[in-house]
């Protein structure tokens, strides 16, 4: 009797096929892009890699064991022990690569981050080392993040957590912010990278005018009116109603929300950070929110973070922080897994790895 088919989903694509492993594919942006794709190591006979994982669940060990018969996957090592047993490694977990590591793993080809940001991972011995390829998770936390940006707007707009807070028909006094609905207002999306485009795509559902800033050329998707360059960032600031902030730190946007931004923003507009906290000047932030000419600020990400308890931002009734979460959801987890299970074949066959990030760019 023949093997049942599995019904495999990769990137948008359902595959059906037998037990072997699929065959390579060029996967769309959702889910791993071939944008820099680089070969780590040319495979031209079955010789065992070995890659060190931070932590994998059991059902996941035994799905790469059988799958991969030719990759050995060591879980769950100390920082000590992979230092000890650097030599051994040819491709690891991002949060084993400290520079004693990397002096040390004189195999290693290449990184994995488990995350899109990749900026503190990037040492020397890293970012000049070109034998090894760094692979991030961009794209991967995308839907997620996108639905808690609007889900903190939304509380905001509506006015949500005085009315939540009030437990009453009829709350002491009046809301804190005045509500506006969402339709014909404009979006400014400042980083159109995999988390950006699901943020614009729900700004165009929700019947807002989109706009964006990004450094690359590719073209912009249909629901969005008008991508610019960073140059063009204070005169689409004056445009805005609501600006997401969606870029990855780099020294380029480090502190790129100064005074100068804020003062450039349509005034009643609201600001959102889902990104990293050093993109925002927090003294800056703070100013503008006191003044009133932002109206609300919807903060996944704080500099520092965590934030303070007594920190004047957690007092201010037009904004809404969550402690860096705005990525949790089970269907990231899939989709990490996913991710990294493919990119993990690619490896033992030699072929150009998904998601390769620019380590002297920091993306």
């Amino acid at each position: 009797m023949p093997s049942p088919l599995k019904r495999i989903v990769l990137c948008g694509f359902i595959l059906a096929c037998h037990a072997s492993p699929p065959p390579a594919t060029a996967p769309n942006e959702e889910l791993g892009s071939l944008r820099n794709a680089r070969v780590a190591l040319p495979r031209h006979d079955g010789s065992t890699l070995t890659y060190f994982a931070m932590r994998l669940s059991a059902q996941e060990e035994r799905e790469l064991a059988q799958s991969l018969p030719h990759v050995r996957v060591l879980v769950g090592l100390s920082q000590e022990e992979a230092l000890r047993r650097a030599e051994e490694a040819h491709a690891v977990d991002a949060a084993y690569a400290t520079p004693d590591f990397l002096r040390a793993a004189r195999n290693l080809v290449w990184v994995q981050a488990q995350s899109a940001g990749i900026e503190r991972y990037l040492s020397p011995e890293l970012v000049q080392n070109d034998r090894i390829v760094m692979t991030n998770m961009r794209g991967v936390h995308a839907p997620a993040i996108a639905d808690h940006a609007f889900a903190m707007l939304l509380a905001l707009t509506r006015d949500l957590p005085v009315h939540l807070a009030a437990r009453s028909w009829k709350p002491e006094g009046s809301g804190v912010l005045h509500p506006m609905a969402l339709k014909g207002r404009t979006l400014l999306i400042v980083g159109l990278g995999g988390i950006g485009t699901e943020i614009a795509q729900r700004g165009h559902g929700f019947g807002m005018r989109v706009l964006a800033l990004r450094r690359g050329n590719d073209p912009a998707p249909p629901f969005v009116e008008h991508v610019g360059k960073p140059p063009e960032l204070l005169a689409l600031l004056a445009e805005a109603d609501v600006v997401a902030i969606a870029v990855p730190l780099t020294p380029e946007t480090t502190g790129m929300f100064n005074g100068a931004a804020f003062a450039a923003m349509k005034p009643g507009s609201f600001l959102i950070n889902i990104a990293r906290g050093k993109i925002v000047d927090t003294a800056a932030l703070l100013s503008a929110l006191q003044s009133g000419s932002l109206a609300g600020a919807c903060l996944d990400v704080t500099d520092p973070e965590p934030l303070p308890a007594d920190h004047a931002l957690w007092k201010m009734p037009n904004v809404i922080i969550t402690p860096h979460v705005s990525s949790d959801a089970a269907i990231t987890d899939e989709r990490r897994w996913q991710l990294f299970r493919e990119n993990l074949r690619r490896f033992d066959a030699g072929e150009p790895l998904l998601n390769v990030v620019d380590k002297r760019a920091g993306y």
